[in-house]
């Protein structure tokens, strides 16, 4: 990110308000990592109150990418992204009335090991590495977008080096993880949450205060006369299609969240199956709200710019970033820094124990083949090491990423995600077996197919242009591979 903006805010009371704010979440730590057994990291002992998981879910859903990238791409797609998002109740519904009560039927801690039953050894490996794979790319980008903001607004005026700030970033959501996990993530989930609502709210207030808006009336008006704020695009080349973007949502939902083991995590942490179907529908009303909030906010940004001369940004990610710390109000920018370190640590700290849970479970089958004592040395060993893996993958993406981080995030999911849907979808819609063996194959030869023909789609398809619906073909391939490759008895 461009470091050349000149800071008017106070670097030392950024530092107090990250300060306070990560002493809150080490409190929170301590309260619930104080009577756990060796598995209340994994299931948060089944005692989560569902609203509780509800409303931590849409911090871990949101991140910040949602919280930068959806206002910003506003001056890029007008509204378009809202297409997505109306998909995505279709998407939560699917969930609920369909992968819920299979996970709830069969008891699972990680969610892959439906696929063991279903298939085999090879399959259910498939499908955890394929979700640890995922999740690590996806969450170190969210983190990067964060890191590299604060990095803007804090470390760069203390000329502490960006690897530093990072290292600090994941090691504090290492430490007050590690202990309580998913019991813990519940909790924090719900703080972060609220603070990272807070922070739009008032930045809608402020932006609105700044351009004479009297009333609520007024905000709306603004918006839905701009002409950004058009939602429906119907030309089926483009990759903002309505009915490419619409279905895309959906399919990106079910991956992203029903076929998640930290998504489905939060929602197995409660009580009953009813308990976890009230929590997504809730979930889901309100994601709705907040996601048109965001979108609606990346307007007022756009016409707060322009009414002042303010010169856009050639990224779009940097201008909430830009407004928020050098044209607004020292508490603007206060309740920014509050909103954006909350919307990073909310999708990061269950991100780290969904990758523990996954690899310990999945991959060490720890539960079938260790004793309760070695079971926590074991677990604190794979958290420290995803924390480390998490940190080399930012820096990595800070030297090469040069686009839309939230475009970024959806591209990765729609080409590490494509097996596991296409594995879930054969699992659940059919009752063939499959050549166990031959799945791993299978699961790389997808993305690579699909890279291919998106890549050269214009050429091949008179001009049709792959959007997020890359998914959607990876998944089907996925599922064609396991028909060939069906048990024929």
């Amino acid at each position: 990110m461009a470091t050349h903006h000149k800071l008017i805010m106070n670097p030392q009371l950024v530092l107090f308000v990250i300060s306070c704010y990560f002493l809150l979440l080490f409190l929170i730590s301590w309260f619930t990592s104080r009577k756990v057994t060796a598995d209340t990291f994994f299931t948060g002992d089944r005692q989560s109150p569902w609203f509780l998981v509800a409303f931590g879910m849409i911090g871990a859903s949101l991140s910040g990418v949602t919280f930068i990238s959806v206002p910003g791409e506003v001056g890029n797609t007008n509204f378009y992204y809202f297409q997505v998002v109306l998909g995505y109740t279709l998407g939560y519904f699917t969930i609920a009335k369909v992968l819920l009560p299979l996970y709830y039927k069969l008891n699972l801690i990680s969610i892959y090991s439906y696929l063991e039953d279903r298939f085999g050894f090879w399959s259910y490996k498939t499908g955890a590495f394929f979700f640890i794979l995922s999740r690590t790319l996806g969450s170190s980008l969210r983190v990067f977008l964060v890191a590299s903001v604060l990095q803007l607004i804090l470390f760069d005026s203390l000329g502490i080096p960006f690897w530093v700030s990072v290292l600090i970033t994941v090691g504090l959501i290492w430490l007050y993880t590690h202990r309580g996990g998913i019991k813990t993530v519940v909790w924090t989930d719900t703080l972060q949450t609220f603070f990272m609502l807070l922070a739009v709210v008032v930045s809608i207030k402020l932006v609105g205060d700044e351009l004479d808006f009297n009333g609520i009336g007024e905000y709306f008006s603004a918006a839905a006369d701009d002409s950004r704020s058009k939602i429906f695009n119907w030309d089926w080349k483009a990759g903002t299609n309505f009915f490419k973007q619409f279905i895309s949502g959906a399919f990106i939902t079910i991956v992203m969240t029903g076929l998640d083991q930290d998504m489905m995590q939060k929602n197995l942490t409660c009580k009953n199956i009813g308990e976890a179907q009230k929590n997504m529908f809730w979930f889901t009303t309100i994601l709705v709200i907040v996601n048109l909030m965001f979108l609606g906010l990346g307007v007022m940004l756009y016409l707060y710019a322009e009414t002042k001369g303010i010169s856009i940004p050639a990224k779009t990610d940097e201008l909430f970033p830009m407004l928020a710390t050098e044209h607004f109000s020292a508490f603007a920018g206060i309740v920014f820094v509050l909103g954006i370190t909350a919307a990073a640590y909310s999708s990061a700290d269950s991100t780290l124990t969904a990758l523990t849970t996954s690899f310990c479970i999945d991959f060490l089958e720890i539960e079938r083949k260790y004793p309760a004592e070695k079971r926590v040395p074991i677990r604190k060993k794979v958290h420290l090491v995803f924390t480390a893996i998490m940190f080399f993958a930012i820096l990595i993406f800070h030297w090469i990423n040069d686009q839309s981080v939230i475009n970024s995030v959806f591209i990765i999911a729609g080409y590490t995600y494509g097996p596991l849907l296409g594995l879930y979808a054969f699992g659940l819609f059919t009752k063939m077996k499959v050549q166990d063996k031959f799945v791993p194959y299978i699961a790389v030869a997808a993305p690579l197919i699909t890279f291919a023909i998106a890549s050269n789609s214009e050429k091949l398809l008179w001009g049709y242009k792959f959007g997020f619906e890359a998914l959607i073909l990876n998944g089907l391939l996925m599922f064609l591979g396991l028909y060939l490759f069906r048990k024929k008895d």
